[in-house]
């Protein structure tokens, strides 16, 4: 992975991982769809014959046929999902739809020569030369050229717009919003962390408005990569700050929440002469973590998303704010440490602490790294 021309050294996580699935997924989806489509013609070409459809030749075939299709597939789709992503990064959405349904439909009618040649020498035993003439006039001189490309370019821009809108949402949201998981409102147990930027009033008067708009979506790509790293979902982004949960009943969920601060300290630093060079600040962040139950429901007419409420939100945005007014980096609850193996964290115990809009004290702990 690289970001701003520089790599980024994590180890395979949550990103790839969610990569890769949803490589296999896509080229699973458009070899489904090719050999449809393939099979509706094999049918109907031969329904009129007094031949079974079927005999050991065909099924050969069929077989080499689709096994050459889902390679075909999964090029293109690592393409789309691990290279094009980079390529058009930067570019508005419907440029970026139209670049990548470019190249992938051409990638798509190259690499359907190569199934197609590939089917003549090992199926038909004929000699390739023969086939060049007669297969260019087939496919450019015919209807076969349109119907194959509109089918490609349709099939291309559902999926583009898909993986676009699940990663809008962060991965999942969009599939539980899909499926109405969250229509009634359900009480979940979840880790909660809220991260931003340490002395941004001071840093936004000396950068200007539109270099500390830069200056932010540069630190929150580099908090959101580390989040999503260790199997955070990003619940929302509020200016300078980045609010994500765990689901507490996942196995380990805890540890990867303190994975997650490890890795966003170790980006920013990895990536400090990167700030420095364009900015002459290197970030900080501050951040404040609570263990508890929140209620998750779907909300919104013309936009749907899912909302988390409850005191867990409300306490663990109380304790970001502590930090500042403590001093303190990152300040947990006991309900979080209670929870969570830290022997290889330094902990202070803060005491019983006054918490704004809170009843009563709570008792809070700094974590140092």
């Amino acid at each position: 992975m690289k970001a701003f021309g520089r790599p980024i050294m994590i180890r395979l996580g949550a990103i790839n991982r969610y990569r890769i699935k949803l490589m296999l997924m896509t080229g699973l989806f458009w070899t489904i769809i090719d050999m449809g489509v393939y099979l509706y013609k094999f049918f109907r070409d031969r329904i009129d014959q007094a031949e079974r459809p079927f005999d050991m030749h065909t099924s050969a075939v069929l077989l080499l046929r689709t096994g050459l299709v889902f390679i075909i597939c999964l090029t293109m789709a690592y393409l789309l999902i691990f290279q094009l992503k980079h390529l058009v990064r930067n570019l508005p959405l419907l440029l970026s739809l139209l670049i990548k349904s470019i190249l992938l439909v051409a990638a798509a009618f190259l690499l359907n020569y190569i199934l197609h040649f590939t089917y003549i020498w090992l199926i038909e035993k004929e000699p390739l030369t023969t086939e060049l003439g007669h297969n260019y006039y087939k496919t450019f001189q015919s209807s076969l050229f349109f119907s194959q490309w509109v089918r490609w370019l349709i099939t291309f821009l559902i999926t583009i717009l898909i993986i676009e809108v699940n990663e809008k949402y962060s991965p999942g949201v969009f599939f539980d919003i899909l499926i109405g998981r969250y229509l009634t409102p359900k009480n979940e147990r979840r880790t909660i962390i809220f991260i931003d930027l340490v002395d941004s009033t001071s840093i936004a008067e000396q950068l200007g408005h539109v270099k500390y708009f830069r200056f932010i979506r540069d630190f929150i790509y580099f908090i959101s990569i580390a989040l999503l790293e260790n199997d955070g979902q990003i619940y929302q982004y509020v200016g300078d700050e980045v609010v994500a949960s765990w689901t507490v009943k996942k196995r380990n969920a805890n540890r990867k929440c303190l994975r997650a601060l490890l890795d966003c300290k170790r980006l920013l630093q990895r990536n400090r002469n990167y700030f420095k060079r364009q900015y002459g600040i290197v970030p900080e962040f501050r951040a404040g973590i609570h263990t508890g139950e929140v209620t998750i429901g779907e909300i919104g007419v013309i936009k749907k998303d899912l909302a988390m409420s409850g005191d867990t939100m409300n306490t663990a945005a109380r304790l970001r704010s502590a930090t500042s007014e403590l001093n303190q980096q990152v300040i947990t609850s006991k309900d979080f440490v209670s929870q969570t193996n830290l022997k290889n964290w330094q902990l202070a115990n803060l005491g019983l602490v006054d918490l704004k809009g809170k009843e009563s004290a709570m008792e809070l702990y700094a974590l140092k790294f």
